[in-house]
């Protein structure tokens, strides 16, 4: 199948056309939302005619909300509106743009009631009491008296004049409008195709439409992309242009929908050249009420057909994995991800540790060992939590990633080794090794300042646990940080040895970071205030003499000081410390401990005077600069950076491989754990 290519799209507009809307939406063109927010958007069938008196509408929104209001007294969820009950997800996590940093909201997966009933009928809709049942306008009562604008009721000799003379004798109290001078010449109706946003160019007309997708689903049932499904049914150029873009990134929550795709795939092979992204980061069977014998039973997301889904996508450009589809990976699809999609440029297996994924690993690999000019052309490559899968299988694969540029080898048993043996030509940006015990800390230094392909690495994390293990000792902490390159935004060496004396190697590092992870450090206040001031100067040693007016200020926006004894909640109130000043913006996250945090917690009045918030997702807690008013206009848009790749906050601690917003599980790994 040859790839998708500009000159695809005219064959494709000219074979799908708006009578084809019914097959490619699931046969439904108006879909009902189950959720309250879809439903509350779209009006009720009261508000589509103008048949009906405004009496009748606004009765009917009594009934309906005298109704929820009823239910919700007898303790029971309102049923109007979609009849939705809400439990705890499976810990998928997706930042809030709300303005303050670290916010985030844990999606949450609706259970659908056997009682639908978010749009009553309209047979059933009595007028209240009191109201007149004519389909004139008068909206007066049956009593003649009429509601005032403030709640009063209007004399009955008004009401005469207001309703019944004007009714009767066709006489009004308004004085009468004025015409206005000149005509108003309507526009005319354009030649089909001739349209101005249709005669846009192709590539601008594919951004604008753009604008209107939804890759994340918020709840991961509602449905989405109604107003792309709506432009279907527009025009044929605006139906070229949003079938590419309904098709161009793939986000399957659950496998009806990855069943439905699947066969629009088979019905259409066409489609199947237009998907860039495969996304089931999302996917989870939580909440369908089915367990793992009976998704195996209905055969809706299996090896087999999740096999059948790549070989229909031969253009695919990234494919987003997790460990609630490890038994479904099989060494056949390994073997497709690796061998067979040549323009496949981001894969992710985050926390895949089942051992049917593990054997497959294995034995997809075992073609690389007899072949060594076999090459993979995945340059984003994330193992994050993939813990149980073997040395051999890094040393196995690494050496063939000659484009590599992002590695995320978290908690996994990489070694020594097999750092060293990845291809020169590699260009890495980011690497992860935090939690890994396979390898040293020698090691790992020596990769860091003489391999070629670690020389413009922008994120680096290089934690560790230190109830189980040290991977940097004092040694090397003195040789790493002064050979680490100026592009580095993020570097977190939480658990390392760092003493006061690393202060002074510390220094030049914060002048283009971002992120810096001190966790555990052995440093007082003093050594962290002296990060963010210049030194003082001094008559007796000039070398150490600093001029203030030289002296470039840190680029901080995020501080890890977890685990550092003398970072507590009365240090941090007191006057010695620098840390909570505006001197230190642009800092404006500090990521702190679980009894520091408790201890802020309380001081809510201390917190508010200062400006400074507590935020907490799972075992996490940050201590929050609030935003002003200028900054909270900018909102999301002035967080998001090029490396970050979609996240929006600070402190992530897994590597994306694609641009695309966070959430599901791989915001629980990123900013969860």
């Amino acid at each position: 199948m040859t790839p998708f290519s500009s000159t695809d799209v005219t064959p494709i507009e000219n074979r799908y056309q708006a009578a084809d809307f019914d097959r490619l939406t699931n046969n439904r063109t108006f879909p009902i939302s189950t959720t309250p927010d879809s439903n509350a958007a779209r009006p009720l069938p009261a508000e589509r005619t103008n048949n009906r008196p405004p009496g009748v509408i606004a009765d009917k929104r009594s009934i309906s909300s005298r109704r929820a209001s009823s239910l919700s007294a007898q303790g029971s969820p309102p049923r109007g509106l979609g009849g939705i009950r809400r439990q705890s997800s499976y810990s998928s996590v997706k930042e809030d743009g709300d303005g303050t940093a670290q916010s985030f909201r844990e999606s949450v997966i609706p259970r659908l009631s056997l009682h639908d009933e978010a749009v009553a009928d309209e047979k059933d809709v009595t007028p209240a009491t009191g109201a007149c049942s004519c389909c004139c306008r008068c909206g007066r009562s049956r009593e003649g008296k009429q509601i005032g604008p403030r709640g009063t009721r209007r004399s009955k000799s008004h009401s005469s004049l207001r309703t019944g003379v004007a009714e009767i004798n066709g006489w009004d109290w308004e004085p009468p409008k004025r015409d206005v001078w000149g005509s108003i010449e309507a526009p005319k109706p354009c030649a089909p195709g001739e349209a101005p946003l249709e005669r846009l160019p192709m590539e601008i007309l594919d951004h604008v439409i753009a604008q209107l997708a939804l890759e994340v689903p918020p709840d991961n049932y509602s449905p989405r992309n109604v107003d792309l499904i709506s432009c279907l049914l527009t025009s044929r150029t605006i139906h070229a242009a949003a079938l590419t873009t309904l098709y161009r990134h793939i986000t399957i929550p659950h496998s009806t929908i990855f069943s439905k795709f699947l066969g629009h795939l088979l019905e259409n092979p066409a489609l199947g050249t237009i998907v860039r992204r495969l996304d089931l980061s999302h996917f989870t069977s939580i909440g369908l009420g089915r367990t793992r014998q009976m998704n195996s039973t209905i055969q809706n997301m299996t090896s087999k057909t999740l096999l059948q889904c790549l070989e229909l996508t031969p253009t695919v450009q990234e494919v987003l994995l997790q460990e609630h589809l490890d038994d479904d990976i099989d060494e056949n699809v390994l073997r497709k991800l690796f061998y067979d999609l040549p323009n496949l440029r981001g894969l992710d297996f985050c926390a895949a540790s089942s051992m049917p994924f593990v054997e497959a690993f294995s034995s997809a690999l075992t073609t690389l060992s007899s072949s060594a000019n076999t090459q993979i052309g995945i340059r984003r490559l994330s193992l994050h939590e993939c813990f149980t899968l073997s040395t051999s299988a890094f040393e196995k694969i690494l050496p063939r990633l000659h484009n590599l540029t992002h590695l995320d080898l978290c908690h996994t048993r990489v070694t020594d080794k097999a750092l060293f043996s990845i291809p020169h030509t590699a260009k890495l940006t980011h690497l992860n090794l935090g939690r890994c015990t396979q390898i040293s800390g020698d090691g790992v230094v020596d990769f860091i300042t003489a391999h070629p392909a670690v020389k413009e690495l922008v994120y680096l994390n290089l934690s560790c646990d230190i109830s189980r293990y040290r991977l940097l000792w004092e040694s090397n902490v003195d040789r790493i940080l002064p050979a680490l390159p100026s592009t580095l935004r993020s570097l977190n060496i939480s658990g390392a040895k760092v003493r006061p004396e690393h202060v002074d190697s510390i220094i030049p590092l914060t002048k283009h970071l971002e992120e810096l992870s001190l966790g555990f450090a052995e440093l007082s206040m003093r050594d962290l205030n002296s990060i963010f001031l210049p030194k003082v100067s001094t008559d007796n040693d000039d070398e150490s003499r600093i001029i203030e007016s030289d002296w470039i200020p840190p680029t901080l926006r995020y501080l890890d000081l977890t685990g550092i004894p003398s970072v507590t909640q009365s240090t941090l109130f007191s006057a010695s410390s620098n840390l909570l000043r505006p001197t230190t913006c642009p800092l404006e996250v500090l990521e702190l401990g679980d009894k520091v945090i408790s201890a802020l917690r309380e001081c809510t009045n201390t917190n508010k005077r200062l400006g400074w918030v507590v935020k907490e997702l799972g075992r996490r807690g940050w201590y929050v600069r609030e935003p002003t008013q200028e900054e909270y206009q900018w909102g999301e848009a002035r967080e998001r950076k090029a490396w970050k790749m979609g996240a929006m906050w600070w402190g992530m601690r897994k590597i994306p491989v694609a641009w695309v917003e966070v959430g599901g599980l791989y915001g629980h790994y990123m900013f969860k754990r």
